[in-house]
């Protein structure tokens, strides 16, 4: 997707968003002044969603070498990068709300998966300020980190459904009951979502969850469709290695918790306009047998 497209896209929901917002502003008594900056917030956003979009490896090299020689016409507004970090940070709210209303709809069939993404190397945990006391440790399958945790849902074309940020130590079914207020149909996820309780209270809502079985636990008979659909999960694990390798969502390079979410919630939205994403090309007959 081209910057003028993604710009016009995000253009159109700021106006609507400023104009909402100055109707729910408390009043102070004193004559208020909207006076506009040199980047207005679209500008702002469209630079930032960008950025998620290049391969660029971080933000500082991307705004420097690529945006103030290359697109000075595009935004004649442009700022210093230290008044650009200082900017970005008031994005945080709108690019939330922008990203809640670019979510896919459900169609039946869904697969849920946690990401990691650690904000400093294990050795560093101790000196680590930034998230002191907000990030904690926890264990993936490939050892131990210090950071959060991403909980996604997704769609058989790739769309996100549903996400929620965890500190690290958090179970991956926690926040299970809270990602499938809007579901129905079929669940997939991996081994970590096993758990009688988090079934029978899924099934209540109209959602089945489907996982492999560990090799401690009995055999049981799967219909033809959910055995396919578990060797279909990969689906997810390529949502997270787009995420992790083009979008940038984890890095160690973070100042401020302002800017930390800006960067998770900017980089599901570049994912969300991209173009083409993971599918499983279902037909409408198997949507329809699964639902």
């Amino acid at each position: 997707m081209n910057i003028l497209l993604i710009f016009c896209l995000i253009d159109d929901f700021c106006q609507q968003y400023e104009a909402e917002l100055r109707k729910h502003l408390l009043a102070s008594g004193e004559r208020q002044r909207f006076k506009a900056g040199g980047l207005c917030l679209s500008e702002v956003m469209t630079i930032i969603v960008m950025f998620h979009q290049s391969n660029y490896r971080n933000f500082k090299a991307y705004y420097l070498e690529k945006v103030l020689p290359h697109h000075s016409k595009d935004f004649p507004g442009l700022v210093s990068y230290n008044r650009f970090v200082e900017l970005q940070q008031k994005a945080l709210l709108p690019l939330c709300y922008l990203l809640l209303r670019s979510q896919g709809e459900c169609s039946g069939i869904s697969f849920i998966d946690s990401l990691i993404i650690a904000v400093c190397h294990n050795r560093r945990i101790h000196s680590h300020k930034v998230f002191k006391g907000v990030a904690k440790r926890g264990k993936s399958s490939v050892g131990w980190f210090y950071g959060f945790k991403l909980h996604l849902v997704v769609n058989d074309v790739g769309e996100i459904l549903a996400f929620r940020l965890t500190p690290a130590n958090v179970d991956d079914r926690v926040p299970v009951p809270a990602l499938t207020q809007q579901l129905f149909g079929k669940l997939i996820g991996d081994r970590g979502y096993i758990s009688k309780q988090l079934f029978e209270l899924l099934f209540d809502q109209g959602v089945q969850l489907i996982t492999k079985i560990r090799s401690n636990m009995k055999n049981k008979l799967l219909p033809f469709l959910d055995k396919i659909l578990l060797r279909k999960r990969a689906i997810i694990e390529s949502v997270n290695d787009q995420l992790q390798n083009i979008s940038q969502i984890e890095h160690t390079r973070h100042r401020s918790l302002a800017n930390f979410l800006v960067n998770i919630v900017a980089a599901l939205l570049a994912y969300s306009f991209k173009d083409k994403k993971p599918s499983l090309n279902l037909r409408v007959n198997d949507l329809a047998l699964a639902s």
